[in-house]
Formats: C-alpha cells, sequence, structure tokens
C-alpha cells in the first residue's frame, strides 16, 4: 500500500488546502527529506496574500527547508557527500548543473532549471517540491548543505535568513573590519545581517525601523547593532539626519535596504552612503515604481547592487556562524507552528494577527 504524505497547498490569494500525496520512490540519484522545520519568509507573505504571482498553480509553498535524510540514492550519497540520517538544508534554486551559468559558478542565473524548492506547482512531478510538508524530494540537481543535529531546530531553520545577511551586507555589500553599516528595516533578514556584520569586524552597525518593530530594534541591539533609529510615532527621527549625525558628516560605507514594500527606505538608503560606498537593495516592493536620483548616485561615485536570494557560499558561512554558537540566535525566533497552521503561521509572520511579536516563525510538520 503506497504510503501518502501531507502537505500544505496554496491554490490562490490567502488560501490554503490539506492535501496528501503519494510518498515518492527514490532512485540512485535522488533523494527524500523528512521535514523538521521551515521558516517563513516576507516573500511567502506577498506570494500568499497574492502580490507576486496571483495566478500561479497550485504549489506547495516553504522554500527553507531543513531536516533530516530519510532516502538517498547510491550515486546521489556520492555525489552530495551525506548519508541517511544526516540533517540538511535546501536552497531554493534546483539549476541544471550542465549550462555555461553553473558551470562557472553562476548558478543562480541558470535559464535552463525547471524545479525550485516552494515555487514549483504540485502538477510537476513528484509534487512534494516544498518544505510545508512532511517529506520533500530531493532532485537530482538540488543544491543542500549539512547541519549539526545537536542544533536545536528552530535555530537550525534560520539558514536562509542568516545567509542573506551574509550575502547581502558582507559579499556584496563588501562589510569587514571598521566598516560602517546602515540596515534599512529591522526584520529577521536585517537582524541577520547585523549578526553578519558584526561577525565580519563591523565598526558601526545602525539599523531603523518603525515605532511598531521597537521590539525587534531592541534583538537587533542584543544582537550586536550599536544604534537603532524609529522612523514613524513619537520618537520619530530623520534617517539621513541620523546616520550623517552618527558618522560625523562621512555617511556610511554601506547600506542595505531590506523593508517590504516601501520605497522610502530606498531613497534614504542612497542619501545615508558615503561617497564611493555601496547600496545593496533587497527589499521588494511589489513591482512599485521609485524616482531613481541618478544624479546623486553620479555625484557620489555610488555602487548600487540587487541582491537575489542567497547562493552557496553564503549558506555555507550562516551555517558555520549557527554552529559556532557565538551568538544568542535564540531571540531571534518567536513563533513555532504545525502543518496545519501555515496560514496563521504567515500572517503570524506579517503582523496580520493580535500578535505583533514576530521576528524569525517555522513551520514543523510534526509539530502539535
Amino acid at each position: 500500500m503506497t504510503q501518502m504524505v501531507r502537505a500544505a497547498v496554496q491554490t490562490g490569494p490567502r488560501k490554503i488546502e490539506m492535501r496528501e500525496f503519494p510518498r515518492p520512490r527514490i532512485g540512485p540519484d535522488d533523494g527524500l527529506l523528512r521535514v523538521e522545520a521551515n521558516g517563513i519568509c516576507g516573500s511567502d507573505v506577498e506570494i500568499f496574500r497574492g502580490h507576486m504571482g496571483p495566478n500561479r498553480d497550485p504549489f506547495i509553498p516553504g522554500h527553507e527547508p531543513m531536516g533530516i535524510i530519510e532516502e538517498l540514492g547510491e550515486r546521489a550519497a556520492e555525489r552530495w557527500g551525506v548519508q541517511v540520517g544526516d540533517r540538511v538544508a535546501l536552497e531554493v534554486i534546483v539549476p541544471c548543473r550542465a549550462c555555461g551559468d553553473c558551470l562557472s559558478g553562476n548558478y543562480q542565473a541558470c535559464r535552463f532549471r525547471k524545479y525550485g524548492h516552494g515555487v514549483t506547482g504540485i502538477e510537476v512531478a513528484p509534487s512534494l517540491w516544498g518544505g510545508f510538508a512532511e517529506y520533500l524530494y530531493i532532485s537530482p540537481t538540488s543544491v543542500l548543505h549539512k547541519i549539526d543535529r545537536t542544533i536545536p531546530v528552530e535555530i537550525a531553520a534560520m539558514y536562509n535568513p542568516l545567509g542573506a545577511g551574509v550575502r547581502w551586507a558582507v559579499d556584496l555589500g563588501g562589510v569587514g573590519l571598521g566598516s560602517t553599516l546602515l540596515v534599512l528595516g529591522a526584520g529577521q533578514r536585517g537582524i541577520s545581517a547585523v549578526i553578519a556584520a558584526k561577525a565580519a569586524g563591523a565598526s558601526t552597525v545602525i539599523v531603523t525601523g518603525l515605532a511598531s518593530d521597537r521590539h525587534k530594534l531592541s534583538v537587533a541591539r542584543e544582537l550586536g547593532a550599536d544604534h537603532t533609529i524609529e522612523v514613524d510615532g513619537d520618537n520619530a527621527q530623520d534617517v539621513v539626519e541620523t546616520v550623517m549625525d552618527l558618522t560625523n558628516g562621512r555617511g556610511v560605507d554601506v547600506s542595505l535596504e531590506v523593508t517590504p514594500m516601501a520605497t522610502q527606505p530606498v531613497l534614504d538608503a542612497l542619501k545615508a552612503t558615503r561617497h564611493g560606498g555601496t547600496v545593496v537593495l533587497a527589499g521588494l516592493k511589489g513591482g512599485k515604481e521609485l524616482p531613481v536620483p541618478t544624479d546623486l548616485i553620479i555625484n557620489r561615485a555610488l555602487t548600487v547592487r540587487g541582491a537575489f536570494g542567497v547562493d552557496s557560499s553564503a549558506n555555507e558561512k550562516a551555517i558555520a556562524l549557527i554552529e559556532s554558537g557565538r551568538f544568542p540566535l535564540e531571540k531571534l525566533h518567536t513563533h513555532t507552528f504545525g502543518l496545519d497552521e501555515v496560514g496563521l503561521a504567515i500572517d503570524t509572520l506579517a503582523g496580520d494577527t493580535d500578535d505583533k511579536s514576530a521576528i524569525h516563525v517555522s513551520v514543523h510538520p510534526s509539530f502539535a
């Protein structure tokens, strides 16, 4: 008798259905992951609301899957250097591994990829592509990373936001010893950038947030932020003026913009960065357009970089940070939900419930 696997399927904006799928048969080149946890990020919120791809086919969300290898083909074990029982984290992108971009290490630009974890429709066999499921299919070209099994599940599940902090602030932004960094946005990825920057030796990190983010700004300070700025409410401060005061009129070396939907922080990032500095843009705006001050970019000789996801190198560095135990990452995790509560989990991260305290939220299929 075929074993069935439970999964949460998004069928439309704000519509999640629990369904069952046959457990995949595993051959010599693929594997099966028993999902321990899957973190939720801002793009999950926008997709759930219908702001990104509202007419997409039904799919199993969850693009930050982490768990235990349950089954594994012989060739797959040799290729990935893992075995049954290992804990691994999977990347969202499943590249072809054969095109010019893949072979040169630029696999995120792969034009021939057919699948992605948490984004591929259930009509594509064997359907179990997303992390909001009891089991997830590991295809032959998946990218995965080992994680120490002794790390608490909710901490290990932070590999993706921490990877974003590493890639966006350090790898793309160039933050290093003595650098000054402005992070616009105090969500899990903004705070992760604080951690990554401090680990890289940044001297000063400044974080902005809303008055409703006061608890997040507090956690940011506990994890290394030197200054925080509230941008609205009774204690509102002008971001650019405050940054210039804190840097003696010079501006920061690097600005990282990670706010969802808001456009003013992009302009603040450009204006608060020193001559010759770098601005990294990572916050999706749902297609909103904004005027770009090209004269400012030119006259200040700014480098502006777009941040697309997290690559293999950043994930490896993030996992090393997790395993080091250097930072009290438990301060980031606020909510754990079961598989039947995916909609509630996403709404909680979005602040769409009475509970406004969420920072890092994860779905654990075995959680009751």
